[in-house]
């Protein structure tokens, strides 16, 4: 079965792209979640329509993602949690808090599902985080969690 897929899928391929997988596969899982739609000539035209708007913004979005990622690389990401005493936060640092102070910081907004933790932070202290702001560009954070 021809798809082009609609979304990014791991291990398969990304938006845009043209794939040939088992039938099964793309009709009971691909189209019914809304990842692909089947091929047709029509729609790929369309696909290839959007392909060359997006080569055309990427250069730009490449220059503007290397100057967010100088940007927040200098500098340290504050987040303010409540905490107690002994320095455990009441909940923990989500992504969502991180893409906030990194779109404060870099005066770019900074998607939270772009940000990565390796382990949850859920007390005062200096984490590291990394942040995809492109394809070709990633930034490493310094988070710094201080208490209210």
């Amino acid at each position: 079965m021809k798809l082009i897929l609609t979304h990014d899928v791991s291990g398969l391929g990304e938006a845009g792209e043209v794939v040939e997988v088992k039938d099964g596969y793309g009709r009971n899982y691909l189209i019914p979640r809304g990842y692909a739609q089947a091929w047709s000539k029509g729609a790929q035209k369309e696909i290839d329509q959007i392909n060359e708007s997006r080569r055309k913004r990427a250069i730009e979005s490449l220059e503007d993602a290397n100057a967010a990622r100088e940007a927040l690389e200098a500098q340290t990401l504050t987040v303010t949690k409540t905490a107690g005493a002994n320095g455990r936060l009441f909940g923990a640092v989500t992504s969502a808090d991180i893409a906030e102070a990194a779109t404060a910081a870099s005066g770019k907004p900074v998607d939270r599902r772009s940000i990565n933790v390796a382990t949850a932070i859920k007390s005062v202290g200096t984490y590291k985080a990394t942040a995809k702001l492109h394809t070709d560009v990633s930034a490493n954070l310094t988070v710094e969690v201080v208490a209210e």
